[in-house]
């Protein structure tokens, strides 16, 4: 790139920040940044992404906020031509089993559930999401790992936690939204097809410290509800969705266009992460999780509770 390229690149990511980022006044700040730096800038694009970047996070510390170099050219955006991006999210989905990667029961009725690398949107995975939780519905305790879950989108964490809990519907996290200055709410669904697991039974979610954006969606959720337990390590701390704009051939600027709000709290996990319940290091988050489900199932009765109670004595190896 010539230097009056990245000069023009500068100031067209500058008006969308002005434009179109959540918090107009950081926008401003974020503005001045760039425009002190817009001669300055290396003419080398992974270059320029780095330090982009780098004064993009660097007044509030949004890690949605980047500028992403890709090694293989971009598609041209047309503008209200969401086909292209919709296709390779479905083609991303197939090849990932919509974002499960296995769904199985362990030894004393204890039931696991890996989802990475995403939480696909739900339009692309409910199918999945049906026969996942219609699979892993009648055991007694129910573990969900997030460590490997990279990010989402809001619908697939509302349609994940209907799964989660009942026919009635409580509210979860919604989104305020620059464009509109208003929130809009998020619920969880009355009816769902296929076997829900349900609200009573225990839950554990393992998380880590690459969870991110929709994987902390989930994992706050869970925890602000009431639904489970939150084991291993501190999120990541992305809690802004966000819009991606092609600049340049190998460039794209991501630009966060809202906020989460939770019911509950009043605010989101932004910058500090989801704090876990049980602080553990993310390897022992499963170990640490399956043991406390198994004591649980231990407390009742039956063939589930002994074959429990032989996990247990066996040290509930994985």
């Amino acid at each position: 790139m010539t230097t009056p390229e990245v000069t023009e690149l500068v100031d067209r990511l500058r008006t969308l920040v002005e434009e179109r980022y959540v918090f107009p006044d950081a926008a401003a700040q974020i503005s001045a940044r760039l425009a002190a730096r817009r001669d300055g800038y290396p003419t080398d694009p992974a270059a320029l992404a780095t330090e982009v970047t780098a004064d993009l996070q660097s007044v509030n510390g949004d890690k949605h906020l980047r500028l992403l170099h890709h090694a293989e050219p971009l598609p041209e955006q047309v503008p209200g031509d969401d086909a292209a991006e919709y296709a390779a999210m479905a083609q991303w989905a197939e090849r990932t089993c919509g974002g499960i990667a296995g769904a199985r029961r362990l030894p004393g009725d204890v039931g696991l559930l890996e989802v990475t690398p995403v939480l696909f949107p739900a339009v692309l995975v409910g199918d999945v999401y049906a026969a996942a939780f219609t699979l892993l519905a009648p055991v007694r305790a129910l573990i969900v790992d997030l460590r490997g879950c990279l990010g989402g989108e809001p619908s697939a964490v509302s349609l994940f936690m209907s799964y989660l809990w009942d026919h009635e519907p409580v509210q979860l996290t919604g989104m305020y939204e620059r464009a509109t200055d208003q929130v809009r709410q998020s619920w969880s669904h009355a009816h769902v097809p296929g076997r829900r697991f349900g609200r009573d039974r225990p839950l554990y979610v393992l998380t880590s410290g690459s969870t991110f954006s929709g994987g902390e969606a989930l994992a706050y959720d869970v925890q602000r509800t009431g639904r489970g337990t939150v084991v291993g390590e501190r999120t990541r701390g992305g809690a802004h969705p966000r819009e991606a704009f092609r600049l340049h051939p190998h460039l794209e600027a991501t630009i966060s266009v809202a906020r989460a709000v939770n019911p509950v709290s009043g605010t989101n996990w932004e910058s500090v992460g989801v704090a876990p319940d049980l602080a553990t290091t993310a390897e022992q988050a499963l170990p640490t999780a399956y043991r406390a489900a198994l004591e649980q199932v231990c407390a009742g009765d039956g063939p589930s509770a002994a074959e429990a109670r032989a996990a247990l004595a066996a040290g509930a190896p994985l």
